[in-house]
């Protein structure tokens, strides 16, 4: 397992890995059966799977024992085991919930489950359904210019730790985390709470000096690893450290000459909002 990523339905996120050797999604089930369940409560969705989970086992239901236990991001930025299924697994669990959306559930997993085989093959076809995505939100072009292009350079960089030594997921949050507090002056967590987001991607409410800077500490930190040739977790935190000062000092000499902060509390939620009622 080595990608993970959210997806949307009918604007409620789902958690999904992406694993390579099988080819297939694996989705978070709680998130699915919020979702059933029509439950915004994450604990509330945890309960209810939990009691579902009982009784499948109990009947000696097979769909229990084929959900595997994978690390999903959580709402407080840390990775937690979470249950997990592929669209076939997910399928037969959705009988087992009365949900007017079940159908239109099976409908969506059967075409997201499909996309990433689809962008294997045609990796244009992800940047054109990303883009899409933020078109539809509200954002400018020139936003989603700068987005596009800090996620290029963020790939690169996690390119460069996969392949030397750093660790997926966990090591990887450890080092982004260096990164982002050296340029902003606030971890991840304390710029999502800054933020007003919860479950919400921190980079999709970034503004464009914020995508810019961002970008300037991972390319920085990517050119330093490898003139380093650091290997491991603890070789990478000198140039997370040093990438993300050079952003740092980039940001203070820009706001010194304009007087204005560059790490802010704006968010795109309500644009969003806006926009949705607006499409309906």
């Amino acid at each position: 397992m080595n990608l993970s990523k959210m997806a949307l339905f009918q604007g409620q996120r789902i958690r999904r890995v992406w694993d390579k050797i099988q080819e297939k999604w694996y989705f978070s089930v709680v998130d699915i059966v919020a979702v059933l369940t029509n439950q915004a409560v994450h604990k509330r969705a945890q309960s209810y799977w939990t009691t579902l989970k009982n009784r499948l086992k109990n009947e000696g239901s097979e769909v229990v024992t084929k959900c595997d236990q994978l690390k999903m991001l959580a709402s407080d930025g840390k990775y937690y085991s979470t249950d997990a299924a592929d669209v076939e697994t997910l399928l037969r669990l959705i009988q087992s919930v009365p949900s007017p959306k079940a159908e239109p559930v099976k409908l969506w997993l059967a075409r997201v489950g499909y996309e990433r085989i689809e962008e294997i093959n045609n990796p244009e076809k992800a940047l054109n359904r990303s883009r899409n995505y933020w078109q539809r939100m509200g954002r400018s072009q020139k936003w989603i210019q700068q987005r596009m292009m800090g996620q290029e350079i963020r790939n690169k960089l996690t390119d460069y730790w996969q392949n030397n030594e750093v660790k997926e997921r966990d090591e990887y949050a450890i080092l982004t985390n260096i990164i982002h507090e050296e340029w902003s002056d606030l971890t991840v967590k304390e710029h999502k709470n800054l933020k007003d987001l919860k479950t919400e991607n921190l980079r999709d409410h970034m503004t464009d000096a914020e995508l810019v800077f961002t970008a300037l500490a991972e390319l920085s930190t990517r050119q330093i690893a490898e003139t380093m040739e650091a290997r491991g977790l603890v070789e990478n935190r000198i140039p997370a450290k040093r990438g993300g000062r050079v952003a740092k000092n980039a940001r203070l000499e820009l706001e010194s000459k304009t007087g204005k902060k560059v790490v802010s509390g704006n968010n795109f939620k309500f644009l969003s909002e806006r926009k949705k009622i607006g499409d309906k």
